[in-house]
């Protein structure tokens, strides 16, 4: 086994505990997001591993650095310091969590056991994944998605903000 195969499986281990964690942190919102950022390097590297470059670093600056701060900050405007969630109800989101792993293991494995696996991929075009046909991608085709999506953030932060607002007498 050479060293690249040792890091995807270093790098997927660690991508698996971060979820596994953020689930199992359910009642500490904070630890769970936590492991969602351990979760989001490992990804990061696994796509530094594939030649990926610009989705790696794509993953760091914008899940792992913005979204995870927009999602602290929401947690921290909501104040979710109380114990909110029951230990009834994180026991069933954690049954939900193992049944949802234990089902995506097995399409995993009947996907690699397919007999359709084993025909070669077609090759892929000179320059795909670099930064001119990503660019190209997102401002002619998906310009609409992804201002949508701006707007969404921009609409739960104001919601946040609004749910957080306390009156001053």
């Amino acid at each position: 086994m050479d060293f690249e195969a040792v890091l995807f499986y270093v790098f997927a281990l660690l991508a698996v505990a971060g979820a596994l964690g953020m689930v199992g942190f359910v009642r500490n919102v904070v630890a769970g997001a936590l492991c969602l950022v351990l979760t989001m390097i490992s990804l990061a590297g696994i796509y530094l591993l594939l030649g990926a470059y610009l989705v790696a670093v794509v993953q760091i600056l914008v899940y792992a650095g913005a979204i995870l701060v927009l999602f602290l900050f929401v947690i921290m405007l909501l104040n979710l310091r109380h114990d909110d969630f029951g230990a009834r109800r994180a026991g069933r989101s954690v049954l939900g969590a193992i049944g949802a792993s234990v089902a995506v293991a097995l399409a995993v494995l009947l996907a690699i056991w397919s007999p359709e696996r084993l025909a070669a991929p077609a090759p892929l075009s000179e320059g795909f994944g670099g930064y001119r046909d990503v660019g190209l991608q997102l401002f002619r085709d998906y310009v609409v998605p992804v201002e949508v999506a701006g707007l969404l953030l921009l609409a739960a932060i104001v919601g946040a903000v609004m749910l957080a607002k306390k009156e001053v007498d």
